[in-house]
């Protein structure tokens, strides 16, 4: 009896629609993911007991220790803030803006500063804490 030597198999396996795959995942999660800017300031932030993280889509304004305001990075005068914020909310439709502050500002200062947000149409202001900023 003679025995036949089988031709050998080889178990090629194609991993290029794989790697594909992984490149339109990669992008897909690059370009769906939001990225917060903070400004690089040195700003000392007050804590509290309930700090919650805030909205990544809150419009940021920041107040540093000698009460300078910024908006988006940009340096702005106390009485330009309620048309900028009211700009940037009918612009994204949005209705959220964070306040961050050192906890050196004098309260009038902060108080502008939200009331200017209300009075351009803004429906939640909060105050950043620590926690909250990030």
């Amino acid at each position: 009896m003679k025995l036949r030597a089988r031709p050998e198999q080889r178990a090629d396996l194609d991993i290029s629609p794989l790697i594909d795959m992984v490149f339109i995942l990669l992008i897909f999660f690059m370009v769906s993911t939001t990225f917060v800017k903070d400004m690089k300031l040195d700003i000392e932030r007050p804590g509290a007991a309930t700090a919650q993280a805030a909205s990544s889509k809150a419009l940021r304004v920041n107040i540093d220790a000698g009460s300078n305001i910024y908006i988006d990075g940009n340096p702005v005068r106390p009485w330009m803030v309620q048309s900028r914020v009211r700009e940037f909310l009918e612009s994204s439709g949005g209705g959220s803006v964070l306040v961050i502050t050192d906890r050196r500002v004098p309260a009038d200062r902060l108080i502008e500063v939200v009331d200017q947000c209300r009075l351009a149409g803004a429906t939640d202001v909060g105050v950043a804490t620590e926690k909250e900023a990030g």
